[in-house]
């Protein structure tokens, strides 16, 4: 049998099922048309921009992850040299770059990158794999530091987004504009990273995640399947990165490090690995935590961790796994409500507490430092005062002590719901 790829084939629809697959993209297209609307304001905008942004790079990291089984630990490097490309492709005085091509050139950035690393990581799987692309984004990082022509050093490489010829008198100077040049790359990027799991290398992908040797054994190479998921994932963060260079007008260093990789892993995990969706769902979440608590709080990140750590060990499956365990169950689902709402109050308790004790370990630390600790909602807590540490702790017992009673309750109505 052949060792060569098949090709790359779509599967037809026609009639009513063609119309029942178009619908959910009809509607996000729709959503994101109205959504300036609803959140108005720069911050707003802004938010919107990074979440698109985000998708695109959650959904290229999945296609490794969720759909290949790699598990890449430098995946921010094709986002880093992807957008370290396109900002002097925007810069560049003697070709004035028509705006909507700098995410393309983002793309032909993260394929280069991932084609050179891909030869090198695909040869193996598994923790092989995990390592080798931790020493790739480390060598990666470290070479881009020692080019400051490129890097820009310590302040990167800015530029102008409105700099370039208009087109169709849009120059994307102001952001509303920007944000729907970024929403249409992420709806393109989306579709075509979802009709890719629909083709044969696709499907072989899924093969190769779950059993290399039988892919093997039927002819085909697992390294080079591995090696061509490996290349297409890095175009699309390659276009995220693009994407966050037109956006931010600035390419950092620190775009393309350990943090980076980390919180593409976080949306992943979060939002969940077994289906299309979860990661949308993950980038989302963690954005918004990011971008909308950091302006609140300076523990947004100890949130975004613990976060991470109670759907790994509760809900492994994600937002989505979460779903879709309830999905099947149909009205059977309003019987799960009652036990649902008694274990509610712990959770809220519980949560409350944990606010409480993180938001006084930093406002202690910060107090220790000499700075004074913004409020949190309005209320500035003395972390040197008993009483605040009292009630912080008093809650998260409570709420423990409520959860450890009721969750025996919970459990048996949805192992019986699910009978």
């Amino acid at each position: 049998m052949s060792e060569a790829l098949p090709r790359l084939a779509l599967p037809a629809a026609g009639g009513t099922g063609l119309w029942r697959v178009a619908l959910p993209w009809v509607l996000v297209a729709a959503a994101a048309a109205v959504a300036p609307y609803l959140v108005p304001g720069g911050f707003g905008l802004s938010l919107l921009c990074r979440i698109g942004i985000a998708i695109v790079f959650a959904l290229s990291f999945n296609m490794l992850l969720g759909q290949g089984g790699m598990l890449d630990f430098g995946h921010a490097v094709f986002l880093g040299l992807g957008g370290y490309l396109a900002m002097h492709a925007m810069r560049h005085t003697g070709w004035p770059l028509p705006l909507p091509l700098v995410p393309l050139i983002g793309a032909v950035g993260g394929l280069v990158a991932a084609l050179l690393a891909g030869w090198v990581a695909s040869r193996r799987s598994g923790t092989a794999f995990a390592m080798i692309t931790l020493g790739v984004a480390e060598l990666a990082v470290a070479a881009i530091h020692l080019l400051p022509s490129i890097s820009g050093g310590e302040e990167g490489v800015s530029g102008d987004r409105s700099n370039g010829p208009a087109v169709l008198g849009f120059d994307f100077g102001p952001q509303l504009q920007a944000y729907y040049l970024i929403a249409i790359f992420a709806w393109c990027c989306a579709l075509l990273m979802w009709l890719y799991t629909a083709t044969p290398l696709g499907r072989l992908a899924n093969a190769v995640r779950d059993n290399p040797e039988r892919v093997s054994f039927l002819g085909y190479d697992p390294a080079r399947i591995r090696r061509v998921v490996f290349a297409l994932s890095g175009l699309f963060a390659g276009v995220a990165g693009g994407l966050a260079a037109l956006n931010d007008e600035i390419v950092t260093a620190a775009g393309m490090g350990a943090e980076a990789s980390g919180n593409v892993l976080l949306m992943t995990f979060i939002g969940g690995i077994g289906t299309f969706w979860g990661p949308v769902a993950g980038a989302m979440l963690i954005t918004v935590l990011s971008v909308a608590l950091s302006t609140v709080t300076d523990a947004w990140q100890l949130y975004s961790g613990l976060l991470f750590i109670a759907m790994v060990v509760w809900a492994p499956g994600g937002l989505s796994g979460i779903i879709l365990a309830h999905t099947p169950l149909g009205r059977r689902v309003g019987s799960l409500v009652p036990s649902y709402a008694v274990v509610a109050p712990g959770l809220v308790l519980a949560v409350a507490g944990t606010i409480g004790l993180a938001e006084l370990g930093f406002r202690l630390q910060a107090v220790r430092n000499g700075a004074t600790p913004r409020p949190l909602l309005g209320y500035a807590a003395d972390p040197l005062a008993a009483g605040p540490w009292l009630l912080a702790a008093a809650l998260f017992v409570g709420g423990a002590v409520w959860l450890a009673r009721s969750y025996p309750a919970a459990r048996d109505a949805w192992r019986a719901a699910a009978a």
